[in-house]
């Protein structure tokens, strides 16, 4: 059973040396051998150093207001369309207890685990203290069964995020939820919030996510079955640039390129899924939300699925989206949004004169039928089928290059201090997907505190791969005007998207792949602070 992420063993007997002081933490780099450098344990700035809490202390204010919660994660027993279904979740259900604060409180969370195996919580999204971030041998020792630890950290940025496990496959089980952080001095915002979590679901179906993991790791695409295409995608014959999508035949691959109409190509998943959820809920038995004709409501949607990626939109209205990963950009409006999984979203839309409304959330590029279902509620009538399409899905779809972030929050024009180009590779014979860093294979990227780092994030394989920071939003290089601020961006196949972050939160942060699978498969590196 995969209970935390692999550690090479050159790092070992640098984790052997280090101990942070007063958490008893080593420092441990996620990368799976060699390495652009092998840092001494003086030089790193680990999630014990002074200048961790120096960062923390710069962001509490005086008389913050704490706010308390108690998450105790155990198995438990849901219904999911009259099935039982026996899984993991914090207080007994699925998602977990909404937590709540304004900008600039802080959060105390006592953790509970009464699982039989490891915990860790990562808040995602969150700029937080790196002692807090919950990576298991990299920011903390992981939760024991039986144990408890209390995480402690200020909440400056206002927006929308979520909360999950952060130990091995554990996320494609019941264990998260959402995180909202209220801005006080909004004044513009509609003054009613929907929170929209959506979920693809098979845990206590037959298969734990473990089993999942081995079934694709044994060369099974689905876990459980079909293969797939057996070739090392990042060294494929006749490739003349990691973008082209060029081979000695060219077909296959220019067939699975992103399109228009398929933006993520057409290799979007690697596993189907009995259920996808909205909050809880299959479409058979959606979530349901009372709301008024006319009303404008703020939809906050955050997609906390381990694997599945999903086209959004709303019966008889448009989205005027807000806020990308939690952070402002000029309102833009388009019919549906595509959200990667960690990604999140923050959407206008005014409801319409129907009794019922349908807000869909597919499955993106999987069968019409694969579907999550929330019913927005006016009045007496029947709700929408289970597998309804609003014409909405085939209209506009948002793309980064409609989001450029609000002024206030944009990035300050600079120069880079450092640029990595940070491959994505992938073998699809093994399931073993990875990074390089500079033509290094699994190497950091070491950075210094106040430097402005580009990081050209270069897809060279044929599946797309939401790719998340730890720590830091960073700001999407789209042009001459300022993209969207963002901690989790979408990288198309055989494509590149170019990222700039300021170093500005001391300690060892995660870039991984928010697909589970890959993640676990070894698509992850860290981003290291170094004295």
């Amino acid at each position: 059973m995969s209970k935390r992420w692999f550690t090479p063993r050159w790092l070992i007997g640098l984790i052997a040396l280090v101990v942070v002081a007063g958490a008893g933490v080593g420092i441990g780099l996620w990368a799976s051998g060699g390495g652009s450098s092998k840092p001494r344990a003086s030089t790193l700035v680990g999630p014990g150093d002074g200048a961790v809490s120096t960062a923390e202390a710069a962001r509490q204010k005086k008389g913050a207001a704490v706010r308390d919660v108690t998450l105790t994660a155990a198995p438990t027993t849901l219904s999911l369309d009259g099935r039982k279904v026996t899984t993991w979740a914090f207080n007994g259900t699925v998602p977990g207890p909404e937590i709540r604060a304004e900008a600039g409180d802080v959060i105390r969370a006592r953790v509970v685990n009464r699982l039989p195996d490891p915990l860790t919580i990562h808040w995602h999204g969150i700029a937080l203290r790196n002692d807090m971030d919950g990576v298991p041998d990299v920011t903390q020792k992981a939760i024991k069964p039986g144990g408890e630890f209390v995480y402690r950290f200020t909440v400056t940025d206002p927006g929308t995020f979520f909360y999950h496990s952060h130990v091995g496959t554990q996320l494609d089980r019941g264990l998260y939820g959402p995180l909202i952080v209220d801005d006080r001095n909004d004044t513009t915002a509609p003054r009613r919030d929907i929170t929209v979590l959506l979920d693809d679901w098979m845990d206590g179906t037959g298969r734990t996510p473990d089993q999942v993991l081995a079934g694709l790791r044994s060369g099974a695409r689905d876990g459980n079955g079909s293969t797939d295409m057996g070739s090392d995608m990042g060294s494929m014959p006749g490739m003349t640039s990691p973008s082209s999508g060029s081979t000695s035949d060219g077909s296959e691959m220019n067939e699975m390129m992103p399109t228009k109409a398929n933006p993520l190509g057409s290799d979007t998943v690697d596993l189907t899924y009995p259920y996808y959820l909205v909050n809880g809920r299959p479409a058979t038995d959606p979530a349901t939300f009372k709301v008024t004709p006319g009303e404008r409501i703020r939809l906050r949607i955050i997609n906390a699925a381990a694997e599945t990626p999903f086209r959004v939109a709303v019966g008889g209205s448009k989205l005027t989206v807000t806020a990308s990963d939690g952070f402002p950009v000029r309102p833009a409006t388009a019919d549906t949004v595509l959200v990667g999984m960690g990604e999140r979203y923050d959407a206008v839309v005014t409801v319409p004169r129907s009794a019922t409304v349908p807000l869909v959330a597919k499955v993106e590029g999987e069968d019409e039928r694969a579907q999550a279902l929330a019913v927005l509620r006016t009045g007496p009538g029947a709700g929408p089928m289970a597998d309804v399409k609003p014409t909405e899905l085939r209209g506009r779809l948002l793309t980064y290059d409609d989001l450029h972030a609000a002024p206030d929050v944009s990035l300050s024009a600079r120069r880079p201090d450092r640029t990595y180009s940070v491959d994505l590779t992938g073998n699809m014979t093994t399931y073993k997907w990875g990074t390089s860093t500079d033509g290094k294979k699994n190497g950091t990227l070491p950075v210094r505190q106040g430097q402005r780092i580009r990081l050209v994030l270069d897809n060279r394989t044929m599946m797309w791969h939401p790719i998340h920071l730890h720590g830091h939003t960073f700001q999407v290089v789209t042009g001459s005007t300022p993209g969207p601020r963002k901690d989790t961006v979408i990288v198309p196949p055989m494509s590149r998207v170019t990222v700039d972050v300021d170093a500005n939160n001391p300690g060892q942060w995660g870039l991984h792949c928010h697909n589970t699978y890959h993640a676990e498969a070894g698509m992850l590196t860290t981003l290291s602070y170094v004295k």
